[in-house]
């Protein structure tokens, strides 16, 4: 099949609402008419009904629910409870769902590094943060280009997982081949320390299994009563995938320097990986929209040279692999992306949707508007200081600017986490007041 028959067979998936079950006729019609508003706009089609109203809402139903961070990330049913509240109660037109709430106990179990989360370093009502580090050093590109996998596994995620450290202690799995050369490698696992470690891992294990086990349901109520979830996928550009975990932002920095080829070589192997990861995700979720952050390619963070070469290349493979796919990348570009347009519109046309957060959006119109559907960019600023005449008098004039004749999502343009509630139900309002179609 085209790349095209592929895209039109995801969204007949998602359309079709397989394996939900509705709660009455309204539901069902409701989910259908909320898929083709979205479908439509990434479609560039020039008649829907209306612009589609899609927050991407964080950690917001915790607040909303009168519930600590701490609480969401611990207590699975309160969770549910409060992600079912807020859909419900200010319907959008699809919801991001829990996959935002990981599992706190899941963390503890590993004795994960790579972050804070409530009770662990951060406040029960604050949000995790990232601890950047250089989890992979400077001088071990050669075993990351040699194999990933067995880098993850053996180096990567003793230093992220305290309870893994002894898979140090583990021999590359590649080493096991013929009979008499296979025994050796197997050693390790009767040591006592790499056997608390697999211990770690399958109660991991079961716990990831419940928290999942509640997200399922959550998301089976709320498509059943006719929200869709508004991505199906995740991956992340190459450039982020280092940069973020395994290098951090000063040692990628340094190597753009030091080392380009190897970083380069790097990247190029990471790229089938961040398709693979998109693929694999969107398709068991039967939703073609591929949920990607990305974190280091705006404005003023790379130089146009450094972004098109260390940024933007492998970027682009992993968005045309997905699409290849009939997927739908989902570009989240935080900060500015001011200067990156005139790049990031070689793409096919009615193919991804851009999240934009401190992008002027008559701009990102005007240049994009012919092959992207944009989305955003509601100032996170202006949600939580300002009134709900403020919101949607800022909605109102965005529509009017980015939404002439469709290919436009109204969503704010960074993360909501706490910010008065009328002021989110204000964004969704303006959407269904001034974003209709004539």
């Amino acid at each position: 099949m085209t790349r095209e028959e592929k895209q039109e067979q995801m969204f007949e998936l998602w359309l079709s609402g397989n394996g939900i079950e509705f709660v009455n006729q309204e539901a069902e019609r409701s989910y259908r008419e909320r898929v083709t508003r979205i479908k439509d706009a990434i479609q560039l089609k020039k008649v829907p009904d209306r612009v589609p109203v899609c927050p991407f809402t964080g950690l917001f139903p915790a607040y909303y629910a009168g519930i600590t961070v701490q609480d969401l990330m611990y207590d699975y049913d309160k969770a549910a409870a409060a992600w079912k509240k807020y859909v419900f109660d200010l319907e959008p037109d699809a919801y991001m769902g829990m996959f935002l709430a990981p599992p706190g106990r899941f963390f503890e179990i590993l004795d994960y590094k790579l972050y804070q989360w409530p009770g662990h370093g951060v406040q029960p009502d604050r949000s995790y943060q990232c601890l950047e580090a250089e989890y992979m050093k400077a001088d071990e590109y050669d075993a990351l280009i040699q194999d990933p996998s067995d880098f993850w596994v053996r180096v990567y995620f003793p230093r992220v997982f305290g309870a893994l450290k002894p898979f140090e202690k583990l021999a590359p799995l590649t080493d096991v081949m013929e009979m008499p050369l296979t025994c050796g490698s197997f050693i390790p696992f009767g040591f006592p320390e790499v056997q608390a470690a697999f211990k770690a891992v399958l109660e991991a294990g079961n716990e990831a299994v419940r928290w999942a086990g509640v997200v399922r349901a959550v998301d089976q109520a709320l498509q059943g009563q006719g929200f869709p979830a508004f991505v199906g996928g995740a991956s992340k550009a190459p450039f982020d995938i280092l940069g973020d975990t395994l290098r951090g932002t000063h040692g990628i920095m340094l190597d753009m320097y030091r080392q380009p080829e190897k970083l380069l070589r790097a990247l190029e192997v990471l790229t089938p990986l961040a398709i693979r990861m998109g693929v694999s995700s969107a398709k068991a979720a039967g939703n073609p929209l591929v949920f990607m952050p990305l974190h280091k390619g705006a404005d003023g963070f790379l130089s146009d040279q450094q972004f098109r070469t260390f940024y933007w290349a492998t970027l682009r493979k992993v968005i045309m692999g997905l699409i290849e796919e009939g997927l739908v990348p989902f570009l989240f570009a935080e900060g500015g992306y001011n200067t990156r347009l005139e790049v990031i519109c070689d793409l096919p046309k009615g193919k991804t949707v851009w999240l934009f957060d401190n992008t002027d959006m008559a701009k990102a119109k005007e240049i994009l508007g012919d092959t992207a559907c944009i989305a955003g960019n509601v100032p996170i600023s202006l949600l939580t200081l300002g009134t709900a005449q403020e919101v949607k008098d800022y909605c109102k004039q965005l529509i009017k600017t980015a939404g002439k004749g469709g290919g436009f999502i109204l969503c704010n343009g960074a993360v909501i986490d706490d910010v008065p509630p009328e002021n989110l139900r204000a964004l969704i309002e303006s959407a269904k007041e001034y974003g209709i179609y004539s």
